[in-house]
């Protein structure tokens, strides 16, 4: 059984390692959850556990909280916020800096072409496995089409 997962991350480095823990997760957009007041964005993902996937079955999902601070604007494209049911797949996370560090632009980048980019006043990102995980039957695979 593997641990839990709890990440931080306060640069790009770290940012690409959380990036790689949700790689395929699943998001509904009813799950995410944009505080202003607060200026934190907080998604509620299905995440596949590749650290468990070493090729064997049974692989696994687990649900996980993946949470910014500091988010300053979202801005999307190509996302249904109207469609709380809808599902994504988030493919990818990155940072672009600005040329005044520590701002700059989280990019979530979802299957199909979407994006969602928060404006935020320094990096401060964290992932956090929530309850058990549970089997799937399958693999992402990349590959098809």
């Amino acid at each position: 059984m593997t641990a839990p997962l709890k990440l931080m991350a306060e640069d790009a480095a770290d940012l690409e390692i959380i990036s790689a823990a949700v790689q395929d997760a699943l998001v509904r957009m009813g799950d995410i959850s944009i505080d202003k007041r607060q200026r934190r964005v907080a998604i509620l993902v299905n995440r596949f556990r590749w650290e468990a996937a070493d090729g064997k079955r049974p692989f696994e999902r687990v649900r996980s909280a993946l949470s910014f601070e500091g988010v300053l604007s979202v801005k999307s494209r190509r996302v249904r916020p109207d469609a709380p049911e809808s599902v994504a797949s988030l493919l990818s996370i990155g940072f672009i800096p600005d040329e005044e560090p520590p701002g700059g632009i989280v990019r979530l980048m979802l299957a199909g072409g979407g994006e969602i980019a928060l404006e935020v006043e320094c990096l401060d990102a964290l992932l956090m496995d929530m309850g058990q995980a549970w089997r799937t039957p399958r693999r992402p695979d990349h590959e098809k089409l």
